[in-house]
């Protein structure tokens, strides 16, 4: 990477106090954007678990401990695609934002 003066700081433009610009933030959609991700996680973590007990004994693959490791990638992948599409997700949410009201 070249530097160059676009690449440095310009330390006149940071504040004095740069605490006193965070006193204003809304965290509550920090902490929705948080839970949301949670879920999603949860409900990709699910399918993937789903889907590799339901693929244990299928040979698309191949066979041989190479096609468990294609298999996992498979599974893995499909699952973080389809996170909070499926609506397990959107469930638990809409539960644990209720209970915390």
């Amino acid at each position: 990477m070249e530097i160059n003066s676009s690449n440095l700081i310009n330390m006149s433009s940071i504040k004095s106090n740069p605490a006193k610009s965070y006193e204003n933030i809304n965290t509550s959609n920090l902490e929705d954007d948080a839970l949301r991700k949670v879920t999603d996680d949860f409900e990709a973590f699910f399918l993937q678990q789903l889907m590799d007990i339901s693929l244990k004994d299928t040979n698309f693959a191949g066979e041989g401990s190479g096609s468990d490791i294609i298999k996992g990638m498979y599974t893995e992948a499909i699952s973080k695609q389809s996170s909070g599409t499926v609506g397990i997700s959107d469930l638990l949410y809409n539960f644990l934002t209720e209970r915390n009201k």
